[in-house]
């Protein structure tokens, strides 16, 4: 039995540094709680090494069926009115987008316009793509 196609993907907005990060600040100014946050020392689990760095992130809030290009734009669109702000936060913080990208079909690709990217122009910030194909 052949097994269905799948394609995954995600972006993340995530805000971290090795120093402290004012989480309530990043809060109250976005307006946004975050979809993940932990402090430098902290552990994922009991066994696991203690995180090296501070870190809030932001996923987009879609399905990871939807196309990368659509977590991109749904991202945006939830940062966009805070540009500023977050270029600010360069000054101390390193941010980042994290974009995911997983399928079973080894022959596919990625298609993003050139709305998709603005994000990463207006906030100087790399475009990098993780692809995990199975």
């Amino acid at each position: 039995m052949e097994e269905e196609l799948y394609f995954d993907n995600s972006a993340t907005l995530r805000i971290f540094s090795e120093t402290k990060i004012d989480f309530e600040e990043i809060e109250k100014t976005l307006g946004i709680t975050p979809t993940s946050k932990h402090k430098k020392g902290e552990r994922r689990g009991a066994k696991t090494p203690p995180y090296k760095h501070d870190m809030w992130s932001l996923e987009s809030g879609l399905k990871e069926e939807e196309s990368l290009e659509k977590h991109l734009l749904a991202l945006w669109g939830i940062l966009k009115p805070h540009k500023e702000y977050l270029l600010t936060l360069k000054e101390t913080a390193k941010i980042d987008v994290f974009c995911g990208y997983r399928s079973n079909n080894h022959i596919a690709g990625v298609d993003l316009s050139h709305q998709a990217l603005e994000l990463f122009s207006e906030l100087k910030i790399d475009f990098s793509l993780s692809i995990i194909t199975t």
